[in-house]
């Protein structure tokens, strides 16, 4: 098999300035390169860049693909809008980790196939997954979640790891936390079971009256200096910062009025049994499924042979004529439709006489010993 590796990087917060493009291109000349985007597979040699450098400095998302099985995905954002320490929890440093980078965070899902891999290939692959940094941001923590049962999934010293707080939304996750899911290859099953303690939605964005209301609570002073960021720097990511500040204060309010506690947290083993549990119960439905389906497919075609019988039934001299002459013509295609029509009389014959076709096929095999094209046709139909 020969080697294959897909690198993707995107800058989203910002285009590359002409000084950053230019180290980029140093490292390749064969990359499709913008002043957004680096694009490269290598079916030999390395890439020559470090790519942990280029997240620091100039990108904002990286995919990864080898058809040895690593699948790799990094977001980069600013510190300020995910905290290292709400992100500690659902990292174990391999298949999820987080760095830090200057004023922003790099955050790494890596996702490794022990068995003989398929060939895959990276392209049109990142881009589904790029709204994940947007809702990272927003301060969706699902993906982080989805992070940790990777981590447990292929570890055999988590079992007694207790899981880290369970986000809203686990069990709706939308396109790109689905496309998520298959590409760090997360057993669906294992989501499955650990979205049943998520509450159905994740957090819902406002709408503009609540939004209003909001910004009317803020200080001039906070609100003067987010409009001045606005102008001024041209912030892609102040939208998200003050999303995330509103369901901050939201979700502060909504907890302090419910006073519910959240259901405990459960082991990566209870889950992974879980998860095993689910898998089987609906390999049997899905076993059972089919073995129906088979069954009534059988039934259909029993039904549909019967009646074609039926409707030759009376026939048989006219049909052993139409084989004759049908061998006569020593054509390949012919010697199958002679063939076939032969089950059909035997079929018919097992309904009456068997005795009269056993006797006209041992005939039929005499005179035409010489024709081994025939004769091999004869032999695969059971005649």
């Amino acid at each position: 098999m020969s080697e294959y590796q897909y690198y993707e990087f995107q800058a989203i917060d910002r285009p590359l300035r002409a000084e950053e493009l230019a180290a980029v291109r140093a490292c390749s000349s064969r990359a499709r390169i913008t002043s957004t985007s680096f694009i490269n597979e290598y079916n030999w040699g390395d890439f020559k860049g470090d790519e942990g450098q280029w997240m620091a400095r100039y990108y904002d998302a990286f995919l990864y693909v080898a058809n040895w099985g690593t699948h790799t995905l990094k977001f980069r954002l600013p510190a300020r809008l995910l905290d290292p320490d709400a992100v500690k929890p659902y990292c174990d440093g391999e298949s999820m980790k987080l760095q830090r980078a200057g004023d922003h965070v790099v955050l790494t899902f890596s996702s490794a196939e022990d068995d003989e891999p398929e060939w895959e290939e990276g392209s049109g692959r990142l881009t589904p997954l790029l709204p994940i940094r947007d809702q990272l941001m927003r301060g969706d923590q699902r993906a982080l979640y989805l992070g940790w049962l990777l981590s447990i999934q292929f570890s055999d010293d988590a079992a007694e790891a207790l899981e880290p707080p369970v986000p809203p939304g686990l069990g709706r996750l939308g396109a790109a936390l689905e496309n998520l899911v298959e590409f760090l290859r997360v057993d669906t099953d294992l989501v499955d079971v650990a979205a049943v303690v998520s509450t159905l939605s994740p957090v819902k964005p406002p709408d503009e009256a609540e939004l209003v209301a909001w910004l009317a609570r803020q200080s001039p002073r906070e609100k003067d200096q987010w409009l001045a960021r606005f102008v001024l720097q041209s912030e892609l990511v102040l939208p998200a910062e003050l999303m995330q500040r509103f369901l901050r204060d939201h979700a502060t309010g909504q907890h302090a009025e419910a006073g519910a506690e959240r259901p405990a947290p459960r082991t990566a083993c209870a889950l992974l049994e879980a998860a095993a549990s689910r898998r089987a119960d609906r390999e049997r439905s899905t076993a059972a499924r089919e073995a129906a389906e088979r069954v009534r497919r059988e039934r259909e075609l029993a039904t549909a042979r019967e009646r074609h019988l039926d409707s030759l039934a009376g026939r048989e001299t006219q049909l052993w004529r139409k084989i004759n002459d049908l061998i006569a013509s020593k054509l390949p295609k012919n010697y199958d439709q002679a063939v076939g029509l032969l089950v059909d009389l035997r079929d018919l014959a097992a309904r009456s006489d068997e005795r009269n076709f056993s006797t006209a096929l041992i005939d039929l095999r005499a005179t035409h010993s010489r024709k081994p094209g025939l004769m091999e046709r004869l032999a695969r139909a059971g005649l």
